[in-house]
């Protein structure tokens, strides 16, 4: 109300019809080139979200983060649903494969003498 009043006093009764249509007349032209701006981008991008949707994640980029999130952990059941379902071998790692072999060691030659510093 205050900035009204300011308005009001300083433009006068005369002049603020010619400044409200001036202000009107550029918010129009902003719509304008906004809407030819978006067709535009929607052209090169058919793919992008709609503006709302974007408002809504400019608003909110947690939810955004929580929806992604939870795309992940869909992809992430399904993949392990659909290897659930091949038949794997599971393997003991205490028992002894059939073709085991002993490693053979190492000739003395390899062997590093022992480190002085460490005495």
């Amino acid at each position: 109300m205050v900035i009204i009043a300011v308005v009001l006093v300083l433009l006068g009764p005369d002049k603020l019809p010619d400044v409200a249509h001036k202000l009107g007349s550029s918010w129009r032209a902003i719509k304008r080139l906004q809407e030819r701006v978006e067709a535009e981008v929607r052209e090169a991008i058919p793919d992008l979200p709609s503006t709302g949707d974007i408002a809504r994640i400019a608003r909110s980029p947690v939810n955004l983060l929580n929806s992604l999130a939870d795309r992940v952990d869909a992809k992430e059941e399904s993949a392990a649903s659909d290897s659930d379902q091949t038949p794997t071998t599971t393997i003991d790692p205490w028992e002894e494969p059939s073709d085991y072999q002993v490693p053979t060691p190492r000739p003395d030659s390899a062997v590093l003498p022992p480190d002085p510093s460490l005495n």
